[in-house]
């Protein structure tokens, strides 16, 4: 059986849609093919159970549609799943050559017009791994006991001794972001309770954040912000012992990796899209307003995350260090 997944983006859906595919491949004998925007081909081509990764050229021309379309159409699918739930993922589906067409239950904008099927009725309280894996249910297939997020990193030597501890600082939104102090101070009382190194990730944009944190460090950081590929961060990650983030991408990656994942969440819900797994730990302030899922913060002082205490994350972190 030849099956299609379509979820192009973002970087944390990807990761959330594991479990799915596994599902799939494992239950039905399959073949996966995913179609991703073009900046995510190369970590999909990390997913274990992916066999072809098709890239959607989400800003491209015609130019670009023409390979895309010969590439898309080049098999003929028994299944289409479209994990997106959006008019664009839904349309690729349409495009591609299969007579069955399942999308999922959080489906939006005009995308229910291009499915056959939609699996499951939608439900925003949970999970958003377990939303995706509606499609398993759909189609009768058993579901896993743990899931499972199959995916292979390539191995980074990193000359630090252990604890080697992952800090991702920083998001896209500014709500969603713990001050830099917080950090500084966070991994100065855990540097002196266990000679811990730091290593500071994130995109290009967020180096003058990563940059003060790690002046601030000095010796006991290493500051990568910018300076890897998602695979090679995915190849970070597996070197640490603990990430502390806040809610950002990096978070999935480190969580796929197996790496504890330390949280910081303040206005979106940790219930929905936070580290997947019992062995990973979130912390947030008790303010009535979180979350409430919103870039601006109204009260002009994001107490979700201000009011979040170094001391309160640095000993969740040490409690959580092998």
């Amino acid at each position: 059986m030849q099956i299609l997944v379509v979820k192009l983006s973002s970087l944390g859906d990807l990761f959330h849609a594991l479990p799915t595919v596994r599902a799939l491949r494992t239950g039905l004998g399959a073949s996966v093919d995913w179609v991703t925007q073009t900046n995510y081909v190369e970590l999909v081509r990390c997913f274990s159970d992916v066999r072809r990764v098709i890239g959607f050229p989400r800003h491209g021309g015609p130019a670009d549609w023409r390979p895309f379309l010969a590439e898309l159409r080049g098999e003929y699918y028994d299944l289409i799943v479209d994990l997106q739930g959006l008019s664009k993922s839904a349309l690729v589906g349409w495009l591609a050559r299969g007579a069955r067409r399942i999308g999922p239950s959080f489906h939006r904008e005009l995308s229910r017009l291009f499915y056959n099927e939609v699996a499951g009725h939608r439900d925003k309280n949970r999970h958003a791994v377990e939303e995706a894996l509606d499609v398993v249910r759909h189609l009768g297939l058993p579901l896993p006991a743990t899931p499972e997020f199959p995916v292979v990193f390539p191995k980074k030597v990193l000359a630090a001794a252990p604890p080697r501890i992952a800090l991702a600082p920083c998001s896209r939104w500014v709500t969603k972001n713990w001050p830099a102090a917080n950090f500084i101070a966070t991994a100065q009382a855990l540097r002196e309770q266990t000679r811990a190194t730091f290593f500071l990730v994130g995109a290009p944009e967020d180096k003058p954040v990563c940059d003060q944190i790690a002046a601030a460090l000095g010796p006991a950081a290493m500051n990568l912000c910018g300076q890897t590929s998602l695979v090679e961060l995915g190849g970070v990650m597996r070197a640490m012992d603990l990430a502390v983030t806040v809610d950002t991408g990096p978070m999935h990656v480190a969580a796929a990796a197996g790496v504890p994942v330390l949280a910081l969440f303040g206005p979106t819900d940790p219930q929905r899209t936070g580290p997947y797994g019992s062995r990973h730990r979130v912390v947030t302030a008790p303010v009535d307003c979180a979350p409430c899922f919103s870039d601006q913060c109204r009260r002009q002082d994001v107490a979700c995350l201000t009011h979040l205490a170094p001391e309160v994350v640095a000993a969740a972190a040490l409690e959580m260090l092998p």
